[in-house]
């Protein structure tokens, strides 16, 4: 009697190989980002001697430390102690909308295809996707105000659903109050060695205020995501 032991059919094979490789690439990614990120003071400390350059250099580094996972949080209260509050906080948002956009269109055209080929199948996951696509925008404004999701990683998890590109762009000015408050802390520090040191933002009034902000950000996500959810299953039920 002749037994076979089940084998993998080779599209799928190649699908789990692509998928694989996609997700050890996400983790070389984060790892090497946590060890570089220790650059970053000294980066801060470069861009604020380069006078009229400086501007330019600084975008530039906190875009490529968006797409490469680099913490972005002492870029950002470094920028307050480089160049003040509103010029500060104009440059972070300029760059990290940038470098998010980046990381974004990375994901959609590296690894969107799988994801549409998985989902072919599964015409309650497709419905989803095309629920949340519909409310793309105010999810995404959502989903910025919250600080429950990393930065970094949301960029290219984002790129992975059908949310437009315009509608993800435009909902980046839900980033605007937790930049401005961690440029505020970055000026009042007034010292990039002070913030390389460690020193720690101070938690006033402007800091809980920000962080409810966040919080009734995140139960809204919440709340419309399920609600799309559920408005998707019973279109097919």
């Amino acid at each position: 009697m002749n037994s076979s032991t089940p084998t993998m059919p080779p599209s799928s094979l190649a699908r789990f190989g692509r998928l694989a490789a996609a997700l050890l690439g996400l983790a070389a990614l984060v790892a090497a980002g946590r060890s570089v990120g220790g650059y970053v003071p000294a980066f801060a400390a470069w861009v604020n001697g380069l006078g009229a350059l400086g501007p330019i250099v600084f975008m530039l580094g906190y875009l490529v430390a968006t797409v490469a996972f680099i913490p972005g949080s002492l870029l950002t209260l470094a920028a307050g102690a480089i160049f003040g509050i509103a010029r500060g906080t104009a440059f972070v948002f300029v760059a990290a909308t940038a470098g998010a956009t980046a990381a974004f269109l990375v994901s959609r055209y590296l690894a969107r295809g799988m994801v549409e080929k998985r989902i072919a199948g599964n015409p309650k996951f497709a419905s989803i996707d095309r629920a949340i696509a519909s409310q793309g925008r105010r999810i995404v404004f959502l989903l910025r105000l919250s600080p429950v999701f990393p930065f970094n990683l949301l960029n290219y998890a984002l790129g992975l659903t059908r949310v437009r590109l315009g509608d993800y762009v435009t909902a980046s000015i839900g980033m605007l109050p937790g930049t401005l408050l961690y440029v505020y802390y970055g000026k009042l520090a007034g010292d990039v060695a002070a913030l390389a040191g460690g020193a720690a933002p101070p938690k006033d009034a402007g800091y809980y205020a920000v962080l409810a902000l966040g919080l009734v950000a995140t139960i809204a996500v919440t709340t419309v995501v399920t609600r799309l959810a559920r408005k998707a299953l019973k279109g097919i039920a």
